[in-house]
């Protein structure tokens, strides 16, 4: 019983050791709010930078509203071999009971190798003759 007790210690040390040593998935976040794009009206464009690991994550929170039609489009990823989309969802705003408040659009981008790249995103109403880039997200990315 006490080997047994003693061969479960050390498998479980050699776990955790090899947990603690293993590289952290690192993940960058990125948010702009209605707020920040309100401040900027009549242009409604933001540009920001950023710097991400190899094999990190970008996670990029838009304001969104769908109850009124508009939402992001990605445009552009200008090395797909550098930055890669995985993801996009939207998520409902937090109070439930307020009709016409904004969500998030969330997106998720993994860093695939040393490089830059460029995203530029447009919230737009999709349908012909909806209104186009109504406001506009332009991110430069450092992969390092």
């Amino acid at each position: 019983m006490k080997s047994l007790l003693t061969l479960v210690s050390i498998i479980m040390a050699i776990s955790l050791f090899h947990l603690a040593c293993s590289p952290k998935l690192k993940q960058v976040f990125i948010e702009a709010s209605c707020d920040d794009f309100m401040k900027l009206h009549p242009e409604c464009a933001i540009s920001k930078k950023v710097q991400v690991a190899v094999d990190g994550l970008l996670i990029l929170t838009l304001c969104s509203n769908p109850t009124t039609g508009f939402q992001w489009e990605l445009t552009r990823i200008t090395d797909q071999t550098v930055l890669e989309k995985i993801d996009n969802k939207y998520m409902a705003p937090e109070v439930l009971n307020i009709d016409g408040a904004p969500g998030k659009e969330v997106w998720t981008f993994k860093a695939l190798k040393k490089g830059k790249s460029f995203i530029s995103m447009e919230y737009s109403r999709p349908w012909e003759g909806g209104e186009k880039a109504e406001r506009t997200f332009f991110l430069s990315v450092v992969v390092e």
